[in-house]
């Protein structure tokens, strides 16, 4: 009799752990009524238009020359702007000298 009184609370402690652990689940989804002005909020005034569109998505050739200028490149100049880069001539401690961008946004530097 305690073996049987035993496996049924074990048998009870299974199912209740188990009701458990789906009435979270059960309990997300809920209706909702609402009576009375407040609840509306219409869209915001751009809703309905497409999204900006950016003109210069690659590196801008003044951030280009900007950069150079922090690397202590002077009279620094922009020589070429290709698809995957731009290129900039200038002066640094040893006489002239190149250094060339990713024409992506930030600038990043490829080489010197």
């Amino acid at each position: 009799m305690k073996q049987m009184l035993a496996k049924l609370g074990v048998a009870v402690a299974v199912a209740v752990t188990a009701l458990s652990g789906t009435a979270d689940f059960a309990a997300a989804q809920g209706v909702d009524i609402y009576v009375g002005p407040g609840r509306h909020r219409p869209p915001p005034p751009d809703y309905d238009r497409p999204p900006p569109r950016f003109d210069r998505r690659g590196c801008d050739p003044r951030q280009a020359i900007d950069v150079a200028h922090s690397y202590g490149l002077r009279r620094a100049r922009v020589v070429d702007v290709t698809p995957r880069r731009v290129i900039v001539d200038g002066f640094g401690r040893r006489g002239p000298d190149t250094m060339m961008f990713a024409n992506v946004r930030g600038c990043p530097m490829l080489g010197r």
